[in-house]
């Protein structure tokens, strides 16, 4: 770890960084992060932010005493990135389905009725998919 600079992490992929709770690398993401920031500004309808702004924002989205934050909301009003707790399972809403996460990629595709489910990608990130941004997907998606 870069002491007194940033945190390296790494996911699967961008939607399960997004699902965290982080937002692009300013560094080493830097066309991503700008393409974040520019959703996150049309969110906002504000001026557009310094990281440490979105992360702290992100922060108290994503973390309330310690335990996750979630909120319940209908499968039909979400975003495609949004990721959903169903059957005790992590699964990615990707165009008309649900992906089951795995640590590998994506193992399973259903195509859901509408339901109300359990959101674990934080509301900011949620609304920054609502303007147009699009979160970076594994390819095993391409094969299910």
């Amino acid at each position: 770890m870069s002491e007194g600079r940033y945190t390296e992490l790494f996911f699967l992929d961008e939607a399960t960084s997004f699902a965290a709770g982080h937002r692009p690398c300013a560094e080493c993401r830097r066309a991503r992060y700008n393409a974040f920031r520019d959703a996150w500004c049309l969110r906002k309808q504000g001026r557009p932010p310094f990281a440490d702004e979105m992360d702290l924002e992100l922060h108290r989205a994503r973390i309330d005493r310690g335990r996750k934050v979630t909120y319940e909301a209908a499968l039909s009003s979400l975003p495609d990135g949004a990721f959903v707790h169903v059957e005790g399972c992590a699964h990615l809403v990707w165009r008309d389905a649900l992906l089951l996460w795995t640590p590998q990629g994506y193992a399973r595709k259903y195509r859901p009725e509408d339901f109300v489910v359990t959101v674990l990608t934080p509301k900011p990130i949620v609304g920054c998919f609502r303007q147009g941004y699009v979160p970076e997907v594994h390819s095993s998606w391409h094969s299910l």
